[in-house]
């Protein structure tokens, strides 16, 4: 590791005058991160310096008040330099200079500072109040048609003094590919967030939109070649903040996807690292285990917890070492950088298991010391009840562990409701009672508002494959989202039933473009009067998109405003009938959520006949009948014996609940 040395004029707010000393070039200093910083931060200042044999040079900082370097920290590599840097309480905001000298020369480098905005640590993050949309930006919509973009030369207003070299961009737009890149871009996202608006979601998700430089299958962001800068075939760092500014104006929540586990083998530090341990050096290839089980397991061995945090995701996705202290804090000041430079409102963490578990709730910690509001979901892909339950914040684990990981994406569930409506002929425990057992396993949760919920994401099946092409099992998926606990998301598109695109059975075919994302699509999903129009075309049935588009629009508008749903209670109900001696479920399943004042009562018929309610099985929450309002028709509705339901219908209907 690397060992502090005096830093020279450390204190010297003074300094040489910056209009005698020379500007640094490229190879001097290569880049400094974080880019800019700001004061009133908690954060520590710890700046990643690069240039030719800087490890051997001295750096101070002067240009004004309360800014300071108080140590250096050479790394193993001696083109890096760690500079820890102090800025006061009373620091003024305005331009500094890194002032490097080998003690015959001296350059500069300007660097930074901003004025906080007033009341950005304590800004909201997304709650069960919202509704997540989860969008992939190449296959969501393109503002310029086709993106085979090099940068243009300019600068980005992110604080960065010297212009970015973007390398070639080798992976380019081809349509007609599912795994190269179609064109999508931050301005069309930004050209369609009224449709997000519109259709009720309340926070917008977007997959990476950093840099990534794979050759191949670059589009979907989760290999990233630099952890600053946006790739410039969506756009650049101010067109992202410009999108945050936007979709807040709309009443949008954003979340920003990021990926401390693994870079791309495309990232710039790949060839040069600063340490030889700042990523996994995999020689021989080690593949990960996928193994979670490791951390809670009591007779898990070392070998197979080394393999779970050594090994590489994929080949072209080398594995981060955040037990090096310099990786976990460069990890720590990025994602605050992002938040407090574009104005985020949450974060979710892509592979959260995958990374060493100390130091990523080391990382937690972090970033919610900075912005104590801030949500945080992490992926933690499993089955098992007690195994996800492991990683979510407060958890009573029986090794001590908490991860400080605030909200969990609930697998679990994803999987019960996905397997339950795609079944028809059912036994006792299948069919709905897989929603039903899943959710009776709710004691083994800490936090029960912070379980993200959703039948899909882009690294599943696209839903209206799985629910075979089926309209009325796509509204039963959107009912269960749009009432369940917990808080929702909804993959692009799945509001009208995408399919996969017919040919080559890949995630790419999945992520499929959104019609009428880009000037020359025959069809426009995005606009009532193309959905009205919309039919078959050669790949793909739209006749049912804007039934479908209009029932979970009424759905997610009316969750908007439902107290019940945000914070409300459950209690649920599984009807079962005898064939003999064997016990069947009928393939229903009933619930309410309420709170002191209001209630909903969602019955959920996946059978290919009429149900007609029995209210006595109910009436241990209120006596029938009840007067309520259809939350899809608006209509009135008395929840009454005999109400007959619909085969693979939902009633949702809410009511207040009556005076003790």
């Amino acid at each position: 590791m690397a060992t502090a040395v005096a830093a020279g004029l450390t204190g010297c707010q003074a300094g040489p005058d910056p209009s005698l000393v020379a500007d640094a070039t490229r190879e001097e200093v290569t880049r400094v991160e974080p880019l800019s910083w700001w004061t009133g931060m908690k954060t520590p200042l710890q700046l990643l310096v690069q240039g030719k044999d800087i490890g051997r040079k001295k750096i101070t900082i002067a240009g004004g008040k309360g800014v300071t370097v108080k140590h250096l920290h050479k790394a193993a590599n001696p083109d890096f330099l760690f500079v820890d840097v102090e800025v006061d309480a009373d620091a003024k905001p305005g331009t500094y200079y890194l002032f490097v000298s080998d003690g015959k020369q001296m350059v500069k480098y300007p660097y930074l500072i901003r004025e906080r905005e007033k009341g950005s640590a304590d800004r909201k993050s997304f709650t069960t109040e919202d509704l997540i949309y989860l969008i992939m930006p190449d296959r969501f919509a393109s503002a310029r048609n086709g993106n085979d973009v090099q940068w243009d030369g300019e600068a980005y207003d992110d604080g960065s003094a010297v212009p970015w070299d973007v390398p070639e961009t080798p992976d380019l737009v081809d349509r007609n590919d599912p795994v190269a890149r179609h064109g999508g871009d931050i301005q069309g996202i930004i050209d369609h967030l009224d449709y997000v608006a519109d259709l009720g979601a309340t926070a917008l998700w977007s997959t990476p939109l950093l840099l990534d430089n794979q050759p191949q299958e670059s589009y979907h962001g989760y290999a990233c070649s630099d952890y600053y800068h946006i790739d410039p075939r969506f756009g650049d760092n101010a067109l992202y903040k410009t999108m945050v500014d936007k979709a807040h104006e709309k009443g949008l929540k954003v979340i920003m996807d990021v990926v401390t586990n693994h870079c791309g083998t495309a990232h710039w530090w790949m060839e040069n690292p600063p340490f030889p341990d700042w990523y996994h050096v995999n020689e021989p290839y080690m593949q990960m285990n996928a193994l979670f089980s490791v951390y809670m397991d009591p007779h898990a061995s070392l070998k197979d917890r080394e393999r779970q945090e050594s090994g590489w995701f994929v080949p072209s996705m080398p594995d981060m070492n955040l037990d090096n202290p310099y990786v976990l804090r460069y990890f720590q000041q990025w994602a605050v950088w992002w938040i407090e430079y574009a104005g985020l409102d949450g974060l979710r963490v892509d592979t959260y298991p995958y990374n060493e578990p100390e130091a990523m709730a080391e990382w937690c910690k972090a970033v919610r010391k900075e912005y104590p509001g801030m949500n945080i979901v992490g992926e933690c892909w499993d089955m098992n009840i007690p195994q996800v339950a492991y990683w979510q914040s407060g958890n009573p684990n029986r090794n001590g562990f908490d991860s400080h990981l605030p909200a969990i994406m609930d697998f679990p569930l994803q999987q019960a409701m996905v397997r339950a409506l795609t079944e028809d002929e059912v036994r006792w425990d299948e069919g709905m009672t897989r929603i039903y057992s899943v959710l009776a396993q709710d004691f083994a949760y800490h936090d029960l508002s912070n379980m993200l919920i959703f039948f899909a994401n882009h690294d599943h099946d696209r839903t209206g494959d799985v629910l075979r092409h089926d309209p009325q099992r796509m509204k039963l998926a959107l009912a269960l989202l749009a009432t369940l606990r917990g808080i929702p998301q909804l993959y692009y598109g799945d509001e009208m039933m995408f399919c996969e695109r017919p040919g080559r059975h890949h995630d790419g075919s999945k992520r499929i473009d959104f019609p009428g994302g880009w000037p020359d699509d025959p069809v426009d999903l995005f606009t009532e009067e193309g959905r009205t129009a919309a039919g078959y075309t050669t790949d793909a049935d739209y006749t049912s998109a804007a039934g479908l588009h209009d029932y979970a629009r009424a759905l997610f508008r009316w969750r908007r405003g439902c107290s019940a749903i945000h914070h409300g209670k459950t209690l649920h109900f599984l009807s079962r009938h005898n064939e003999g001696a064997v016990n069947y479920t009928d393939n229903t399943y009933a619930y309410f959520r309420y709170d002191d004042k209001d209630a909903v009562f969602v019955y959920i018929n996946n059978t290919d006949e009429d149900r007609a309610l029995d209210w006595s099985h109910y009436d241990e929450f209120v006596s029938g009948p009840v007067q309520g309002r259809d939350v899809i028709s608006g209509e009135r509705v008395k929840l009454c014996d005999g109400l007959v339901v619909e085969p693979r219908s939902a009633l949702i209907v809410e009511f207040k609940r009556p005076n003790e």
